[in-house]
């Protein structure tokens, strides 16, 4: 009920709302949360990759508290049920992946902890768990909503997909929130490029029409940024996989439901470069142990955060050179979003002037003809 009266009569008071109420409860959340946590002796364990990558400080991280997502994601769900348009499939679909990856994600966090190692749940768990929620968001959308089943592409037009659709669906939020997952290796990185994924993300809704998703976009800004104070280096807090899947999530199924999968490429270009550094990495490897008989890597280390690191940046350095390069192609996203609206407009302008220019040569032409006959009967 809350939510309905803030939305049909106070929309701007809404998006205040979204905008500063996270960060504020995050403020006086966090603290406890973090207190708490190091009580339950819920620290991060280091991954074995770590200990040989020439990057002492990361040992120093070893017992931080981790699942600071609880309070991230949960912030983000409250505030989704109290302020955003519940009766939108967008927003339940954007609801429903988020509570599922963010308990997939809590599931991994836990394991971790309890086993004091750096491996979670199995990988294949994850992604048939992800697998389900994308393939319940891409059914959803191309059976029981209005305007899905296509791919568009700036400047380029719709390319219907069929029930290809739906598969595509799966592949942009599984990818989407183990991209993010990838991404949370450095203090404040993730949480960082998702403020600015999120933030470019906000402006297209008003561009794209669908201004449901905007207090969900600020909900997840404001709790990014309310985080980031006890993330930032040196980090008080992990979001862990229970934040890290969960954004990554919310971020693919807020591009699909904008129908802007193509753009979440290039707005999303930080998560992109850490999920095709691993997959680079991985194949190279294989393919040189099987080739040269010893495998090879293509990157100091992977994921490419990491890379840098071992060349020599330091820790803040990547993150700070990491969200300037998310920020670039952050107002990138958003100037072709614009364009490509702008050249929509246009096109349906000038289809809409031939159109009334078709219609005043029809009049006329039966103008005349009503004109001959009337004269034809004086005759």
């Amino acid at each position: 009920m809350f939510h309905q009266i803030c939305n049909a009569e106070h929309p701007l008071l809404t998006l205040i709302l979204c905008g500063l109420l996270p960060l504020i409860a995050s403020i006086f959340i966090g603290p406890r949360l973090i207190a708490i946590l190091r009580a339950l002796k819920a620290g991060q364990p280091v991954r074995q990759a770590s200990k040989c990558c020439n990057a002492p400080e990361h040992q120093k991280k070893a017992g931080t508290p981790t699942m600071g997502g609880l309070m991230l994601i949960g912030l983000v769900i409250i505030g989704t049920l109290l302020f955003c348009d519940l009766s939108s499939p967008a927003v339940q679909c954007c609801l429903l992946v988020t509570c599922v990856t963010a308990f997939l994600g809590f599931l991994d966090d836990y394991a971790k902890i309890t086993r004091h190692s750096s491996d979670g749940v199995s990988g294949r768990f994850k992604i048939i768990i992800q697998a389900i929620a994308a393939l319940a968001v891409g059914c959803y959308l191309y059976y029981g909503a209005e305007g899905y089943g296509s791919l568009h592409i700036p400047f380029c037009g719709d390319i219907e997909l069929g029930l290809f659709y739906i598969p595509f669906v799966m592949l942009v939020i599984i990818g989407s929130s183990n991209a993010v997952n990838l991404t949370d290796g450095l203090d404040g990185l993730a949480s960082g490029c998702m403020i600015i994924a999120a933030l470019a993300f906000c402006a297209l809704p008003a561009i794209v029409g669908t201004p449901e998703l905007s207090p969900f976009l600020l909900l997840i800004v404001s709790a990014c940024l309310g985080f980031l104070l006890f993330n930032c280096y040196p980090a008080k807090v992990f979001m862990g996989d229970t934040g890290s899947l969960a954004l990554g999530g919310a971020l693919g199924t807020v591009a699909v439901c904008m129908r802007q999968e193509v753009l979440l490429v290039i707005i999303g270009g930080v998560f992109v470069a850490e999920a095709v550094s691993v997959m680079v990495q991985v194949f190279w490897f294989k393919y040189t142990r099987r080739r040269y008989g010893e495998g090879r890597r293509f990157f100091r280390m992977a994921p490419i955060h990491h890379h840098f690191e071992k060349g020599g940046w330091s820790e803040t350095q990547v993150c700070v050179r990491f969200w300037i390069a998310a920020l670039a192609l952050a107002i990138l996203g958003c100037g072709i979003a614009s364009q490509d609206l702008y050249n929509t407009a246009l096109s349906r302008i000038n289809s809409a002037e031939t159109q009334l220019r078709d219609a005043v040569e029809q009049l006329n032409a039966l103008d005349k003809a009503i004109d001959n006959t009337f004269r034809n009967s004086l005759h």
